[in-house]
């Protein structure tokens, strides 16, 4: 599948065929697509634990559960708990010097280290102890490798549901998580039991309300030639609800056995 087409295809799948397993190669490259994301400094925060169903204990499961939308979690082959390790700026430092190492940042190696070891890390050392529990760009990269995961399952014929949580530690507790653990989302993951198209593409607020050119008050002009070419390329797809989403629905309850809601 191309990005473009995996891009418009993912939804939030809700669905997921509770009898049909994960093979965990699969997960495994989705945690993959989400260790290669970008970082800003290179620390990679960004963690993971995967619940396998047909493995984990049920301690460990039952402690995902939430009264609201709980079913998806119930019967979710996996669910990913993604979270966010705050002890990982400590190690910033040093991740920046592999950049270096690596030639992916400066020009002049010997020029680049004085630039670390006189001017960055000192600067970065006095701030990131503030930085650590309220830093809105350690968060945002968090949410890029997670994106990238979900659309490595979407390539892979899997669906994915991101979900909050109110039992954040009971969860930390179940899973051993460091104190230094804030989680981010749980991940449902498996086979959609739903059609590819789950309804149709959601609907999103309006182009110009959301982008601009140079000015807020100057909306980025939406070339209709560019959108036409987006819709062949499976980017922009038919949108929800599809005419036979109340059939689709009706279907869903009755064979994964779903409460009215």
């Amino acid at each position: 599948m191309e990005l473009k087409e995996a891009i418009g295809t993912r939804r939030s799948y809700r669905f997921l065929l509770p009898h049909k397993d994960v093979e965990l190669w699969k997960i495994q490259k989705m945690l993959e697509a989400a260790r290669l994301a970008s970082f800003w400094g290179n620390v990679q925060a960004l963690k993971a634990v995967v619940v396998h169903r047909a493995t984990a204990t049920d301690e460990v499961v039952n402690s995902l559960f939430a009264p609201v939308l709980g079913y998806q979690i119930e019967r979710a082959p996996v669910t990913i708990v993604w979270y966010l390790d705050w002890e990982m700026l400590d190690e910033q430092g040093s991740r920046l010097k592999e950049l270096v190492e690596a030639r992916a940042m400066g020009l002049d190696r010997e020029k680049a280290d004085a630039h670390l070891d006189n001017i960055l890390i000192p600067f970065f050392e006095r701030i990131i102890p503030g930085m650590k529990h309220n830093h809105p760009l350690t968060a945002m990269d968090c949410g890029q490798g997670i994106a990238q995961a979900t659309l490595v399952a979407i390539d892979e014929g899997l669906g994915t549901c991101c979900l909050g949580t109110a039992n954040g530690d009971a969860i930390k507790k179940n899973l051993e998580l460091p104190e230094s653990a804030e989680i981010l989302v749980l991940m449902t993951v498996g086979y959609p039991a739903e059609t590819r198209e789950a309804g149709g593409q959601r609907p999103r607020v309006e182009f110009e309300r959301t982008f601009f050119l140079n000015s807020h008050d100057n909306p980025f002009p939406r070339d209709e030639a560019i959108v036409e070419e987006l819709k062949e390329e499976k980017m922009i797809q038919a949108p929800a609800p599809l005419p036979w989403r109340e059939g689709e629905l009706k279907y869903l309850q009755k064979a994964l056995d779903l409460p009215d809601f």
